[in-house]
């Protein structure tokens, strides 16, 4: 049932021509979409939710899905708190194949990640860790904007500091995100091919068991 998943098929053969530029026009720009009343609850919970557990280090799983990936970080950071976000209210709920008791120090909140990072940069709060894990490529040469590293949240993303690392399955995503996170931080991140000791999320488990190669950056960033 996992070793089904399709190749990413893309004109884009490699890092977009206009990421550059246009890394550079959400640098200068302050994101001003107003952030939603929910959103701002389900932050003020998990924030709350992260101090009652005595604030430990934390780690953020942004763009969690089943909340898989959220358990295995929590048992291998079991010193840390994770909490994970995905804005889907189904896939937060879904059976999360987790054979095990959830760990307690974690919580899973669904909110939208561009409210969710805001707020949590205006709070002063940072994670020691930030992952994005697999998000959706947005493979078409028009889609840039849509990328995460593409969005005007993403200077955002780099304030927040901690040792951030994305993964994907399709090498440029990787190869743009490196690029994008060099180009802000005047510091060499570079993309390499992943083989996981052990599976986190389920689409980790079905792209590799499909074949693919898996790709990551992983760079430590100052705070903000």
């Amino acid at each position: 049932m996992y070793a089904n998943s399709h190749f990413i098929v893309s004109r884009q053969t490699e890092t977009h021509l206009q990421l550059q530029a246009q890394v550079a026009r959400h640098a200068a720009h302050t994101f001003q979409k107003p952030v939603t009343a929910y959103n701002r609850s389900a932050f003020e919970h998990s924030i709350a939710t992260w101090q009652a557990a005595g604030a430990p280090p934390l780690i953020l799983d942004a763009g969690c899905g089943v909340g898989l990936s959220t358990f295995n970080l929590a048992a291998q950071f079991p010193d840390h708190f994770v909490i994970g976000v995905d804005q889907s209210a189904d896939r937060i709920t879904r059976n999360t194949q987790w054979p095990d008791a959830i760990p307690s120090n974690c919580l899973r909140v669904r909110a939208d990640l561009v409210d969710y990072w805001r707020l949590l940069l205006q709070s002063g709060i940072r994670p020691t860790r930030h992952y994005i894990l697999y998000p959706n490529p947005w493979p078409k040469i028009g889609h840039l904007a849509r990328r995460w590293h593409g969005h005007p949240i993403f200077p955002t993303i780099v304030a927040l500091g901690g040792e951030l690392e994305c993964r994907s399955n399709w090498q440029i995503y990787i190869e743009e995100f490196s690029a994008a996170l060099t180009q802000l931080t005047q510091q060499t991140v570079s993309s390499e091919p992943y083989v996981p000791d052990h599976c986190i999320t389920p689409f980790e488990q079905k792209y590799l068991a499909s074949g693919h190669t898996l790709w990551r950056c992983r760079t430590q960033l100052a705070h903000a």
